[in-house]
């Protein structure tokens, strides 16, 4: 990860998108997070109370989507969290205030392409086997590397 605030270009856009969502989401504290999740947590879908309104965590999950785009390292936490839009619970919602603290946190670092770097393309991929403890499903995740950065 590389810190942009020294750099042009539409880091300023993001930022700005980002406080844009903060606000949407009504976090008023300056609380971060080191992690966009906790260690080993498991989310199901009947932990915790059901949100009363869950207009709000649809459209913050729709504003994280977008922003994986952009940051990678988002991406799992994200997943883990779109699962649950259609009735969110308690436990849903402090997971993803969890990622938007942890991308307060880091909201200048991003990933760059090195224009010295070797062109090839290398990928990794690694799964679980039936460890949804909603419907028993395994996960996948993968990492793909141009040269020595970060692409998706």
């Amino acid at each position: 990860m590389y810190d942009f605030q020294e750099l042009d270009g539409n880091i300023w856009d993001e930022a700005k998108y980002f406080n844009e969502v903060i606000h949407r989401a009504g976090l008023t504290d300056t609380k971060v997070s080191d992690t966009p999740t906790k260690f080993h947590v498991k989310l199901n879908s009947t932990d915790g109370i059901p949100l009363d309104d869950p207009t709000v965590y649809r459209e913050l999950m729709g504003c994280l989507v977008y922003l994986t785009v952009t940051r990678p390292d988002l991406t799992d936490a994200v997943h883990m969290v779109s699962q649950f839009v259609s009735a969110p619970h308690s436990t849903h919602w402090a997971a993803l205030v969890r990622i938007l603290r942890y991308f307060r946190d880091t909201i200048f670092q991003g990933s760059l392409l090195s224009s010295t770097s070797y062109l090839d393309l290398v990928a990794y991929v690694d799964s679980d086997w039936a460890g949804n403890v909603i419907d028993c499903k395994s996960t996948s995740d993968f990492c793909m590397f141009l040269g020595d950065s970060l692409i998706s």
